[in-house]
């Protein structure tokens, strides 16, 4: 325009003078020396420009917390004029609004990049949408509905390249991962196409801890038992750092040793040297009320549980029941005078009550004996320390006991071809809110939280055998709702807490 230039311009032109205004000269500008400014929010820098963007308005960022040291008595006993970093930033954030002339633009990351739980932004951005909402109104919907945008999480979502009112991407190399995308979106196939072939006659001699063992995780046992596939990792992780209490795995197996001695008439308390020696308690004074606390709670549960095995049988019962085309057989361990007494000094879990169910149906399709037909299934509630309660479920006496148990067998040999959709935790959750009168919807619900793993909670989904034959699908995809009630169906309706 300044030459009175009306040819065609060449390519190479436009790159070198793009070039010549884009390449960096130096540094050293200073505050407001080109056409975009990148500053802190500082006093004295809130100059009317035409656009303000506040960049990281998150939750934990701004309004800066202050950290005194710890000889600061001025930060201990303020008194009014002493200076507050906090109510600066919000005078300075109030400063930016005003300063903007024709746009405002806020961010902050409102989602976890990890489960994508929603992440509140800075209180100050809160106040002025929560503001903005009371004070104005558009024809139709919410007026945050035309204000915020939410953004994914990656910057290749397909969502940025089909023109979405307010996402939108200039990048060429996210738009060929986009399109990748959109071209290989089939399912994963399965891992067990077709399923496997018949398993041979010899897998319907069944013993009863394998029947168990196949209900505790059937995806398991089945790439165990016939496809020889194993997924656990074996490698033991040292502590980094030296333990103050007992969690998980080794308090459980130092209480149940406790609880073996006490059972035997042994005092507990005598392993108190042992554990110290092995390393497993923490040193000192803390240990010994480690220690102290667990030898009690062991008494206690000793005290409600000695009624039930008072009188115990003077051997195991042996078992071997024809059952429509299939042989169960095997020993049966804790006939007592009130039947069978299965017990776990721990929270009772859905695989607890699953195991103490077979046995209590194989206990009832007994013919020709005189043991009594109940079951009582004795633990922890929830809680911790002193909070843990002695809990006992009960299982009555079952006429079509041998039904329930064919029904079992059934599907015990339908998941010895394919995966079968049973996962104990998630289907346990999803008959229990059933059986409780739920929707089905809503029971789903439960089993999906169950199911679903969180930050800080793993879930049944994290099983890698259930990952390997399911390829991450969730419970719902699958014949999930059916197989649960089918297992812990009948069990519920016979469950009895005591």
């Amino acid at each position: 325009e300044a030459a009175d230039f009306h040819g065609t311009l060449g390519v190479q032109v436009i790159k070198s003078a793009l070039n010549a205004n884009l390449e960096m000269k130096g540094f050293g500008f200073g505050f407001i020396a080109g056409s975009v400014t990148f500053c802190a929010m500082l006093p004295m820098r809130s100059i009317p420009f035409r656009v303000i963007c506040l960049l990281g308005m998150n939750s934990d960022a701004y309004p800066r917390q202050s950290k005194s040291i710890g000889f600061d008595l001025m930060s201990k006993h303020p008194r009014k004029g002493d200076r507050s970093r906090r109510n600066d930033d919000r005078y300075l954030f109030l400063e930016a609004i005003l300063s903007a002339r024709e746009k405002l633009y806020i961010s902050y990351v409102g989602q976890s990049h990890q489960d994508n739980k929603p992440i509140p932004p800075s209180v100050l951005a809160s106040e002025l949408m929560d503001y903005v909402e009371q004070g104005f109104e558009v024809t139709r919907g919410n007026i945050l509905e035309h204000l915020l945008h939410r953004h994914r999480l990656q910057a290749f979502s397909p969502q940025y390249f089909r023109n979405h009112p307010t996402l939108r991407s200039f990048s060429e190399e996210n738009y060929r991962v986009a399109s990748a995308l959109l071209q290989n979106c089939s399912e994963p196939s399965p891992f067990i196409s077709a399923g496997l072939s018949e398993p041979e006659e010899t897998w319907r001699k069944v013993e009863l801890e394998d029947l168990c063992s196949f209900y505790l995780n059937p995806s398991k046992f089945l790439l165990n038992r016939r496809l020889g596939i194993y997924l656990e990792e074996t490698t033991a992780i040292p502590e980094e750092r030296e333990s103050f209490d007992l969690f998980g795995l080794e308090r459980y197996l130092l209480e149940e040793r406790l609880l073996r001695r006490r059972l035997q008439g042994l005092d507990p308390g005598d392993e108190l040297e042992v554990v110290k020696a092995s390393g497993r308690l923490p040193s000192g004074v803390p240990g010994e009320c480690l220690f102290e606390a667990m030898r009690a709670g062991v008494q206690r549960f000793v005290e409600n549980l000695s009624p039930l095995i008072q009188i115990p049988a003077p051997e195991p019962l042996e078992l071997d029941l024809e059952v429509r085309g299939f042989r169960l057989s095997g020993k049966m361990e804790g006939i007592t005078a009130w039947g069978l007494v299965r017990y776990r000094y721990a929270l009772l879990k859905p695989k607890d009550h699953l195991r103490a169910w077979i046995y209590h149906l194989a206990l009832n399709s007994l013919r020709g004996t005189e043991s009594p037909r109940s079951t009582v299934l004795a633990g922890l509630s929830e809680g911790k320390g002193k909070d843990r309660e002695w809990v006992a479920y009960g299982y009555g006496l079952l006429e079509e006991a041998e039904d329930v148990l064919e029904n079992l067998l059934r599907i015990y040999w339908n998941g010895l071809t394919k995966p079968l959709p049973f996962f104990p935790k998630s289907s346990w959750s999803y008959a229990e809110a059933v059986h409780k009168g739920k929707s089905s919807p809503e029971a789903l619900g439960n089993a999906l939280r169950v199911w679903e793993s969180t930050e800080h909670v793993p879930g049944e989904d994290r099983d890698p055998y259930y990952q390997l034959c399911f390829r991450h699908k969730k419970p719902h995809d699958t014949d999930f709702e059916e197989t649960s009630l089918n297992v812990f169906g009948p069990l519920l309706k016979c469950l009895v807490k005591r």
